[in-house]
């Protein structure tokens, strides 16, 4: 049975005190939408649609940036969840398997929970994600029967022992497509908020004789992001998952509540992290790396064996070999680094490659931007390139070849060659004594 995903990102997130449509605030390095369809992504939905409203062309475009087969709905009036879903019925005509409905602001819904739910409704013609609630508040309630789901009602619209339920509804919902759809053209805004809620279709396919169910997961995956405190929130329980998935996965630590991984962040076995690290989007790191402490990646791949750090930037493009070397206050940017490599302090390599067991000298700077356009410098294999080297690009030293220190390097230097670029010194004899006594003098005055 295919399975298609509507996930409804319609709200505008008026808590959230911000120009940015809600489900675009980032967690963990993404977009709350992306963490919605990377949980559904583990069904290999035949269909995804995104119901959007406010700033829809913001929210299509990041939909179709994690997944360009992603379709967009469009709900102009904010009505309710059941007037919402119904948005999305255009995309889906002539789709016949199991629809999810989740939310783009409900981040932490797995994909083992959605699993359990498409497992749920071979049986069930509908079924609800729900959880125990610590504190029920202002949730709506599922009111059982055995393991039959007789009814979800609002809390606005529900009795005092109504209340008193604990067990609780996360919006998330399955049915086969049809049925949903049946069941919402019935769906009325007869309630006290005066909307077309998708839980009165638990009541409707009940009274039609249907089965309902209901799925239950902890409630930590329930947890909703409506405010910025809620987004701080989120954001600390996935790092402190996160770090513990990395622990668990044999990865060390030394101090885990000073990293900061993102969403998509993959680690190996046996690398070491030491504190204070932050893994932006795009970061993949192999088995036995060193992460030096203060080290900030981006879009970066190291290879086992590689030492990053400390206070190492690397940034989108960086490509780091086995057991290559990047230390301190040095920034790599869209460059390749080969095995054996080092590039050990404050040193500037962007737009570039680096040959196997090449040695980049302190201060050494990749000139490769003319102001227009970037170019490339390309160093070969045990190349040694002196302190202070300024390498113009484009330009290459070849393998063996050598650079010395302070030299401003404009043409390409041959496989093995020494290449000086730097004014002959000159000494004047006592020229500082009178230079500092004339100053001195100057100050006094």
């Amino acid at each position: 049975m295919e399975t298609a995903l509507i996930i409804l990102a319609a709200g505008k997130g008026t808590r959230m005190k911000s120009d940015r449509p809600k489900v675009l605030h980032e967690l963990a390095g993404a977009p709350l939408l992306h963490h919605a369809m990377r949980a559904g992504s583990a069904l290999s939905p035949a269909r995804i649609v995104i119901v959007a409203g406010h700033e829809a062309e913001a929210v299509k475009a990041s939909a179709l940036s994690l997944d360009p087969d992603a379709q967009t709905a469009l709900q102009t009036e904010q009505l309710g969840t059941g007037h919402a879903v119904l948005q999305a019925r255009t995309a889906l005509e002539g789709f016949e398997g199991d629809v999810i409905v989740m939310f783009a602001d409900t981040p932490f819904v797995s994909p083992q929970t959605l699993q359990a739910m498409a497992r749920a409704r071979r049986d069930h013609a509908v079924v609800v994600l729900g959880f125990e609630a610590a504190d029920p508040a202002r949730y709506g309630r599922l009111l059982m029967q055995g393991d039959t789901l007789e009814r979800i009602v609002e809390f606005k619209d529900a009795s005092p022992d109504e209340r008193a339920i604990t067990l609780c509804n996360s919006g998330v919902v399955a049915a086969d497509a049809k049925t949903l759809f049946d069941l919402l053209d019935d769906v009325t805004n007869d309630n006290a908020a005066g909307e077309y809620y998708l839980t009165d279709i638990v009541g409707l396919a009940r009274a039609r004789g249907l089965s309902a169910t209901t799925v239950i997961c902890d409630e930590a995956e329930t947890l909703g992001v409506n405010s910025r405190a809620d987004l701080a929130a989120a954001e600390a329980a996935f790092q402190t998952k996160a770090r513990a998935d990395l622990l668990e996965a044999g990865v060390t630590m030394t101090a885990p509540d000073t990293v900061f991984l993102s969403l998509d962040t993959a680690i190996g076995p046996d690398t070491t992290i030491e504190p204070n690290v932050v893994f932006a989007p795009g970061v993949t790191v192999e088995n036995g790396a060193v992460i030096r402490a203060f080290s900030h990646l981006e879009g970066t791949h190291i290879s086992s064996g590689a030492v990053i750090g400390p206070y190492a930037r690397l940034r989108p493009g960086a490509e780091i070999a086995e057991g290559a070397k990047v230390g301190n206050f040095v920034e790599i940017k869209n460059a390749e680094i080969a095995s054996g490599a080092k590039v050990n302090h404050l040193t500037y390599i962007g737009d570039a490659s680096i040959g196997e067991n090449a040695n980049i000298g302190a201060g050494v700077v990749t000139c490769n931007y003319d102001g227009v356009s970037k170019h490339r410098t390309e160093i070969g294999a045990r190349a040694f390139i002196g302190s202070s080297t300024m390498l113009v690009a484009p330009v290459k030293v070849g393998d063996e070849a050598m650079t010395a220190s302070g030299s401003v390097i404009t043409s390409d230097v041959p496989e093995g060659d020494l290449a000086l670029g730097r004014a002959r010194q000159t000494n004047k004899p006592g020229l500082a004594r009178k230079l500092f006594a004339r100053l001195r003098a100057a100050k006094k005055d």
